[in-house]
């Protein structure tokens, strides 16, 4: 891979908790994902993405670290790690680690030092309390309640934009900035090609704590399940001065060879597309970054064209990554399930998603066509499930364990997994599918196989057709190389005129005669 191996690369991301059980603990670790690595590879994927695996009081799995420089022993060892890494390298694969920087756990030795107003002092956000004792503005928390929590040992607020054990870093602190920057600099020596920046949009908060706006009432999603999603946060994140932070990361990687950085931008629709393009313009930010905007309930022509549309005359030096599903989102298969047939569904979405301009991210799992977890409340672990249940069901139904074959607990533990595998999901595994040539995961190989022997999809730009509902279509043109794209989002055929060209590719459910194309229920197809 050239230097710019992450434009138009496709990443699968890995849940570590979830995918092989090594030592019959229950839980996934990083030498059950070494085991695994080849079934990753043989899917035509370009790199892995770990989510955390930091030493962790898993508080919020893995997202409230307490050491960035050591792995948390439920996972293993730094030399567990490196002989990942090494494995990874040999199957061709680059290593993607998932970076904290926003927030530390209440548990790491900084914010204990800091409560104490010791030499950490300012590494953290703090505020004094209004007169009345109440908390310095109106800012809210991501899982719900007041993002200030009072602490006695100092006589001041901290801001937790996440769990009340999640405080904030003071990334407007340079000392803490330079600390971070050395936490790249020890994963960069240890081998790893990138990083997937949590939460990137939320490391610099307004040095005035003034009050967040209403948010205006969207009638698709108002009322809202949380206060949270009530405010327009304008000053509890999204700050331009996170630039100049994201400039100093990106510095430090171009110092090493073929590296890179994502960053999840986590913001309403409005605002998200805005933030990928200023935090990936140019060369001297993120190499890319996604938002939720392809992670919900929306599945229409018109959504996807006005997000890739969007993104691009945004940023016409930028560069977008896309995905589906990730640990954050209900599994797309089950979201978008009125809309077609699961396996239908599932080879539909990724034929989209390949075809759209960008890095792509796949989940673990979703190459089997997985659906969602239904849980009950006394099997969650989730934090946003506990607090809301059942409105919001929390997360840990897209994070149950990969099923690997049709023996109990799917081939992922010997014991009981921290996550239950049930029947409906049992049914998705590997080994039926490896036999099955028609399954969603051969798809997924004939797919990504399509995608990198293509420039037009790798590379090429994209203009969108004006087609009938609900047919999303577009062209992708390279200089050697332009390809017609037509997908039928719908449960019902449709018959399209006047589209000339010769079938290419994996399509489904099409035919092509005389410039007439007949796409059946979620049908594709791509013409040369």
């Amino acid at each position: 891979m050239g230097r710019d191996w992450w434009r138009g690369a496709v990443i699968y991301q890995i849940y570590p908790r979830s995918f092989q059980d090594s030592n019959a603990d229950g839980i996934g670790d990083l030498k059950g994902i070494t085991e695994r690595l080849p079934h990753v590879a043989s899917l035509g994927v370009d790199s892995i993405w770990l989510s955390p695996i930091f030493s962790s009081p898993m508080d919020d799995m893995g997202y409230d670290v307490s050491d960035y420089r050591d792995i948390d022993p439920v996972f293993g060892t730094l030399e567990d790690f490196d002989a990942l890494v090494a494995r990874a390298h040999e199957l061709g694969l680059k290593v993607i680690i998932d970076q904290v920087l926003s927030h530390s756990s209440d548990r790491h030795p900084w914010f204990v030092d800091s409560k104490k107003r010791g030499s950490k002092a300012d590494w953290y956000v703090w505020a004094d309390p209004k007169p009345d004792g109440a908390p310095p503005n109106n800012w809210q928390s991501v899982f719900g309640g007041s993002s200030w929590e009072w602490a006695p040992e100092r006589g001041q607020y901290y801001l937790h934009n996440f769990l009340i054990s999640q405080p904030d870093l003071n990334l407007r602190n340079p000392e803490v900035q330079d600390e971070m920057l050395d936490v790249l600099r020890f994963w960069l020596d240890r081998g790893v090609d990138g990083f997937r920046l949590d939460t990137v949009n939320y490391y610099i908060h307004d040095a005035e704590f003034r009050d967040n706006p209403p948010m205006p009432p969207d009638p698709e999603r108002w009322p809202p399940l949380s206060t949270y999603d009530m405010q327009d946060h304008a000053y509890d994140k999204n700050r331009p001065e996170n630039l100049d932070f994201i400039a100093r990361m990106r510095t430090l990687l171009d110092e090493y060879e073929n590296r890179c950085m994502v960053g999840e931008v986590g913001e309403v629709p409005h605002r998200a597309l805005r933030l990928m393009a200023d935090y990936t313009s140019g060369d001297a930010h993120l190499h890319m970054a996604y938002s939720f905007d392809m992670l919900g309930p929306k599945f229409t022509p018109a959504h996807f064209r006005k997000v890739l549309e969007g993104f691009f005359k945004s940023a016409p030096d930028g560069w977008p990554s896309w995905s589906f599903s990730n640990h954050d989102v209900n599994r797309h298969v089950t979201r978008w399930a009125s809309h077609g047939a699961q396996d239908a569904i599932a080879k539909l979405a990724i034929s989209m998603l390949a075809s759209f301009q960008g890095t792509i991210g796949l989940y673990q799992a979703e190459e089997l066509g997985q659906t969602e977890t239904d849980l009950v409340y006394e099997e969650l672990t989730d934090p946003p499930g506990l607090r809301f249940w059942p409105e919001n069901k929390g997360r840990d139904g897209c994070r149950t364990p990969m099923v690997w074959d049709g023996a109990m607990n799917g081939g992922f533990s010997a014991v009981k997994p921290w996550l239950p595998v049930k029947a409906p999901q049992l049914a998705r595994n590997v080994a039926a599918q490896e036999v099955d040539p028609a399954s969603v995961l051969h798809h997924y190989r004939a797919m990504l196989a399509f995608r990198g022997a293509s420039s037009a999809l790798k590379e090429g730009h994209t203009r969108f057709l004006d087609l009938p509902d609900p047919v999303l279509g577009f062209t992708r043109e390279a200089a050697s190389e332009r390809l017609t794209c037509l997908f039928n989002l719908g449960a019902e055929p449709v018959t399209l005129t006047g589209i000339i060209g010769t079938p290419t590719g994996p399509a489904m459910a099409a035919t092509v005669e005389d410039g007439v194309v007949n796409l059946g229920p979620n049908g594709f197809v791509w013409l040369c």
